[in-house]
């Protein structure tokens, strides 16, 4: 059945989303980022990072009125910043190859276990006041005029943090993943999700397939 999403009009959010069905349980599955080869063989579309990618990322998030700063800044820049200090984190295949894209792209990405969540799925700014627990041990992120995928039960995944309730675990079979871009970067949404595509195939077993939006 195929997947579909409620995208509300945004002057900046351009999203790339995808499902990946994986033949064995996630925790079965052996593979790490280092398959997905030399970033340098990333879409040259991609080859520019720095300050225009951050502040346009920056740019979109603020667009609702969200602060996307200290520990609420875009989940992208976590990720350089981890990468500079040697402590890149391997989760699983899921996470490692939506990590890996995030990296090299400079954009937000999302991975959640889709069994885990309950349509209509919709992605739109998340109003004022809108809380989520985004960690095993319970603590909340306030995502007022924050980009987000949501479902009857509120945010699933944001460009800053993926909710606790959907996130990707040993047992999971189904993933729906987010490119989190922005139409200020042209080309860079699609080429990043493409990549994306591209990468998650290579985990044994997946199969992908479009998402429909409307």
């Amino acid at each position: 059945m195929t997947v579909t999403i409620a995208v509300a009009p945004h002057p900046l959010l351009e999203v790339g989303a995808f499902v990946t069905r994986l033949s064995a349980p996630l925790g079965d599955l052996s593979w790490t980022a280092d398959h997905a080869g030399d970033p340098a063989d990333a879409p040259a579309a991609l080859a520019t990072l720095g300050d225009e990618v951050r502040a346009a990322v920056r740019a979109l998030l603020r667009h609702g009125g969200y602060k996307p700063s200290g520990r609420g800044k875009p989940a992208s820049e976590y990720l350089v910043q981890a990468a500079a200090e040697g402590r890149f984190p391997a989760v699983n295949p899921a996470v490692d190859v939506c990590n890996h894209v995030s990296l090299h792209s400079g954009l937000p990405v999302s991975v959640i276990d889709l069994d885990l969540v309950a349509p209509p799925l919709t992605i739109a700014v998340c109003a004022p006041g809108t809380t989520y627990v985004f960690n095993p041990s319970g603590q909340t992120i306030d995502a007022g005029g924050l980009c987000a995928l949501t479902d009857v039960s509120g945010p699933c995944g944001t460009p800053v943090k993926d909710a606790q309730r959907t996130k990707t675990h040993a047992a999971t079979r189904v993933l729906l993943s987010i490119v989190w871009g922005t139409r200020a970067l042209d080309g860079r949404t699609a080429a990043a999700t493409r990549w994306y595509r591209t990468l998650a195939a290579t985990i044994p077993g997946a199969t992908i397939e479009d998402v429909a939006r409307r």
